[in-house]
């Protein structure tokens, strides 16, 4: 009887919903191992896995032109997994392209757990949230997860699967959408939960604020950067270079209607992102009266005389370099010893120190002008016996 009601309750595979995982810290981040527990164990979703196969975090919507991904598949309980020596960006697109993964109708991508949030600017440089982006340019449905983990203890991955049990009417939520063929197209839903999870206030809708932690550089030593990074071994080498790390500089924080303000206050933030970048009203309207009045007013002739003088003065150069080439020419075969000139005097031939010809030359010609060589060199008045 037991066993019965069981099958009644979980859902024939034909029947699944598919959710491919993807993040930025790498297919061993406990936020990732802990988001695909709690949706295997739901009995509900088949799931795959392509993430990077290193921590990529603050990387963007950086994609791989210069060389082909490597793939290796990793054994994750209950899903399928692939990790890839490749960006967020690069995962979520080759998880979707039917290229790793079978064809997949129904797909859904997920990007996180990311440990800490990403809120207001922090979206930008995110690459959880690009993962999902990726994902949304592809016509295919997703979400962005990230925790506001504590920065004072360790997080694992017990505290990360609280955040994905909190997230799951979200997701359920979602794939009900889809089904329905209700869910909007061209965008994608940034969830981040505060760090009380499990006391959370419940979910709030928001709008991506402009909260960001202002950052600058310090020159720090090489022996310092070595320890962090180790990219520099060898002390010759180091001694050559200057080293600066990052470091923060102040906090800008948004107090109006935002994600981080409802983060901080325990909310658990949904906040829907489009994958365009549009301008707000007021800056696109200033910029079409700008852009009228540029082409309407003397503006355009002041920039085109600035661009004939720049290609004027581009010609000037490429002809002194050529006559420059020239000279150089000459006073190779003049070093070779054989050159007659008619400033030398009787057109004489003269070989042996290239000194003693430079010396007579120079005497001849009574210190000819650098102007006069270059004229005399145009109207062919050198000859080398080659």
């Amino acid at each position: 009887m037991e066993e019965g009601n069981k099958k009644d309750v979980v859902i024939s595979g034909c029947q699944r919903r598919t959710i491919m995982v993807t993040n930025d810290d790498g297919i061993d981040a406990p936020g990732l191992r802990a988001l695909v527990h709690v949706l295997v164990s739901t009995h509900q979703f088949n799931v795959l896995v392509c993430a990077p196969d290193q921590e990529m975090s603050a990387v963007s919507h950086s994609v791989t032109w210069a060389h082909p991904l490597s793939v290796k598949q990793v054994d994750i309980n209950g899903a399928t997994a692939f990790a890839v020596f490749g960006t967020p960006a690069d995962c979520a697109s080759l998880g979707v392209s039917e290229a790793l993964f079978p064809s997949v109708p129904d797909l859904v991508v997920i990007s996180g757990i990311n440990k800490g949030s990403n809120c207001g600017y922090h979206i930008i440089y995110s690459g959880t949230v690009a993962g999902a982006r990726e994902a949304c340019l592809n016509g295919v449905p997703s979400l962005s997860i990230s925790y506001n983990c504590d920065g004072g203890k360790k997080s694992d991955v017990h505290d990360f699967k609280l955040a994905a049990e909190a997230c799951l009417p979200l997701i359920i939520a979602v794939m009900s959408e889809i089904r329905n063929n209700t869910y909007p197209q061209g965008c994608f839903l940034n969830i981040d939960l505060p760090t009380n999870v499990a006391d959370h206030k419940g979910f709030k809708l928001t709008k991506q604020g402009e909260s960001s932690i202002k950052l600058g550089w310090k020159q720090v030593t090489s022996d310092m950067q070595r320890s962090k990074i180790g990219t520099v071994t060898d002390t010759a080498a180091s001694q050559e270079h200057l080293f600066f790390c990052r470091e923060i500089r102040r906090p800008q924080v948004d107090e109006g209607d935002s994600d981080y303000r409802f983060l901080q206050e325990g909310y658990i933030t949904v906040t829907p992102l489009g994958v365009l970048s549009p301008a707000e009203t007021g800056p696109q309207a200033f910029f079409q009266n700008w852009l009228s009045s540029v082409v309407d007013t003397k503006l355009t002739l002041v920039a085109l005389f600035i661009v004939l003088m720049a290609r004027s003065k581009e010609e000037e150069e490429e002809e002194e370099d050529v006559t420059q080439q020239v000279l150089t020419t000459r006073h190779e075969h003049l070093r070779k010893g054989k050159i007659s000139h008619p400033h030398i005097g009787d057109s004489r031939s003269y070989n042996g120190n290239v000194n003693e010809i430079l010396q007579n030359h120079a005497t001849r010609c009574k210190m000819i002008e650098y102007t006069e060589n270059v004229a005399i060199l145009k109207e062919g008045e050198i000859e080398i016996d080659r």
